[in-house]
């Protein structure tokens, strides 16, 4: 298979690479978040530190879901509980903590890739239709009633992360993880604008609906 490598640690990612090319996979190693971001079409599976110079390895993993399927497996000494929840809450297929064990790599690759494969198409083609309200997930399109919703990006992001899981709460927690990349650094108050705004847009009362003391939930019971 295809694996894009990000490491910047040059001795890790030359030892792993020559390692895996001895087991038959093309590797590509970058060193930099912003590498990944360029070349992570052209990969099978992405294998990701979280310890990277410019961009931090969450971002970097936020920034691909956002526009990709491809199969993530973090590589990373923050082996803290934290870590590992926003790292699965933010996409990563899977999760690793350095020094990494070559066949238990080998085989969790294997692994993801079998996940992903049925997996990926679907997400990419997948529209989520509540009452007049159609969100293309693929497309990121929202239509109500047929009229294009005209959300901004964020507002798009915030809506997504509830679309996947119609009628089920989302904690702000979670949406924050998920769109700004951690809720413990998101400004809150931006989450409120944000729905406020999504709200307007829907003009669909009680579709869009607040859990008070935990938070919201997309589609009637």
């Amino acid at each position: 298979m295809r694996v894009l490598l990000v490491e910047d640690d040059t001795g890790v990612a030359q030892a792993l690479a020559e390692t895996l090319h001895t087991h038959g996979h093309a590797v590509t190693a970058v060193g930099r978040g912003v590498d990944a971001l360029h070349r992570h079409h052209d990969a099978d599976v992405l294998l990701l530190d979280l310890g990277l110079p410019d961009l931090g390895g969450l971002d970097v993993l936020r920034k691909i879901r956002q526009v990709s399927t491809v199969p993530v497996i973090v590589l990373t000494a923050r082996a803290d509980e934290r870590s590992v929840v926003r790292a699965l809450r933010l996409g990563a297929d899977d999760y690793l903590a350095k020094p990494v064990r070559l066949h238990e790599l080998l085989a969790r690759m294997d692994a993801v890739l079998r996940r992903g494969g049925s997996r990926g198409e679907a997400a990419a083609d997948r529209v989520v239709r509540l009452e007049d309200v159609e969100i293309d997930l693929g497309g990121r399109r929202v239509l109500v009633d047929g009229r294009d919703a005209g959300l901004t990006t964020k507002e798009f992001e915030v809506l997504a992360v509830l679309a996947v899981r119609p009628r089920t709460a989302v904690s702000r927690q979670q949406l924050m993880d998920e769109v700004w990349g951690d809720a413990y650094l998101a400004v809150s108050r931006s989450l409120d604008v944000h729905m406020t705004q999504l709200r307007a847009k829907l003009d669909r009362p009680g579709l869009l609906t607040t859990i008070r003391g935990f938070g919201y939930r997309l589609g009637r019971d």
